[in-house]
């Protein structure tokens, strides 16, 4: 399946810029699969490190010398290591701190060596561990899961006219036409179920079988629930687990502000404030602050105690909360979970095009779903399941801070009127 950052990896390859590069992500989302395809297909050779499985990479880190790191990595591997035209992955870099300490080395005296460190959880390592990080001595990616762009390309050869025919409307404004558009329509449907995990798109291409789908979402939160008990403090495992299973459960309120008292009864932010910390540098899920003036820059006026709370995956959301496939194509009124998970599913595709985003909400219950920077301009976005896109909130922001244009997402087609953008559902990942 090919993957949207490899076009990053080429341009890392080539720049004249070039360090050591950590490509960050959390589990299963392809990194070491991405790694090793971009080594096959654009260098003479890759040799394979993997600092979890191999106990024996540790010792060659004794000291930090570049070249006689290379030598026993060679020796060991039985590979040889061409400057330039050999591709070195350190996978799971942070069972080797001595490893992660060496990329300054690299960078700095031995360059000409190509090197891609992965490593599942790295954020956690490197913000609560005592390592010595290689600061400005490396470049960085993050990676995430497929996004529906991905998840269309994944599937048939004749999804991509459907994806040229979607970038072309978004740019021009114009109708997808209704055959088109309903067929989008129903992908967007299936996304909303099988998420972007790689393993899990990969069962829905092969079997399109939800049930089957289904189980590899389950092993996937069950690796996550073994991860947070795995590399964690004993004190903080149960609220961790908590904090996670409660994500959903919380996106399916009216009011989907994440609230500690919800997730037990007297609940305060000093208690579980670290199991968020965790659960955010673990990749696995993601605060959207409040935003307290719409002014730039952005960053400068968010609320840090108000936030709303979203996983890494649409399709896990759905497992955590045991959705239905049905749940999502049936109109039951009585699916109350189904705003929370678009709204996962929006700030998903955001996230993939890295647009840093907020939410807004004023004294009067007015509340836009998502404020972002797109080139120089403050957007509101706004988020609706269904067709109905009736925004009495949008209404009030246009009218209070008076934006360039505004964006509205929904099941209608695309159209620009009263300097609102039409954005229908499934073409969100065309907002950059």
């Amino acid at each position: 399946m090919e993957r949207k950052i490899y076009q990053d990896l080429l341009k890392w390859k080539s720049s004249s810029g070039r360090k050591p590069l950590i490509l960050q992500g959390p589990r299963q989302v392809g990194k070491t699969y991405i790694t090793n395809l971009f080594g096959s297909r654009e260098y003479a050779n890759v040799v394979y490190c993997n600092f979890e499985q191999d106990e024996f990479l540790n010792e060659f880190f004794t000291v930090l010398e570049p070249e006689r790191i290379i030598k026993m990595i060679e020796a060991h591997k039985r590979k040889q290591i061409l400057k330039e035209k050999t591709l070195i992955i350190f996978d799971e870099i942070q069972y080797c701190p001595r490893a992660l300490t060496s990329l300054k080395y690299f960078n700095e005296e031995a360059n000409e060596y190509h090197i891609i460190a992965t490593g599942s959880l790295l954020g956690v390592s490197l913000n609560r561990g005592n390592n010595s990080f290689p600061v400005g001595k490396v470049n960085f990616l993050n990676m995430g899961p497929m996004d529906f762009e991905e998840f269309l390309l994944a599937q048939e050869e004749k999804n991509s006219f459907l994806i040229d025919e979607i970038k072309k409307c978004y740019k021009e404004d114009s109708p997808l036409a209704k055959p088109f558009h309903n067929t989008a329509m129903e992908l967007y449907k299936n996304y909303l179920f099988v998420g972007g995990m790689p393993e899990v798109v990969e069962e829905f291409v092969k079997t399109n079988n939800f049930e089957l789908v289904r189980i590899k979402q389950y092993n996937i939160l069950q690796s996550y629930f073994n991860d947070m008990s795995k590399y964690n403090k004993a004190t903080e495992i149960p609220k961790v687990k908590l904090v996670y299973k409660n994500i959903t459960t919380q996106l399916a309120k009216e009011n989907k502000k994440f609230k500690y008292s919800l997730i037990k009864s007297g609940g305060r932010a000093r208690e579980f404030e670290d199991a968020i910390e965790w659960l955010c540098l673990a990749g696995v899920a993601k605060q959207l602050h409040r935003i307290e003036q719409i002014k730039l820059p952005l960053d400068a006026f968010i609320s840090l105690d108000d936030f709303k709370f979203y996983m890494n995956d649409v399709g896990l959301c759905c497992a955590n909360q045991n959705v239905h496939f049905d749940d999502i194509i049936l109109n039951n009124d009585s699916f109350e979970f189904r705003g929370g998970l678009t709204e996962n599913y929006v700030f998903n595709q955001l996230t993939t095009n890295n647009l840093p985003s907020f939410y807004w909400t004023n004294k009067n219950s007015a509340e836009i779903d998502f404020i972002t920077r797109i080139g120089e301009d403050i957007i509101p976005i706004e988020v609706k399941s269904g067709e109905n896109t009736r925004a009495k909130s949008l209404s009030i922001y246009i009218q209070q801070f008076k934006p360039k244009y505004a964006i509205k997402i929904s099941a209608k087609n695309f159209g620009f009127e009263e300097n609102i953008k039409s954005v229908p559902l499934y073409a969100a990942f065309c907002i950059k």
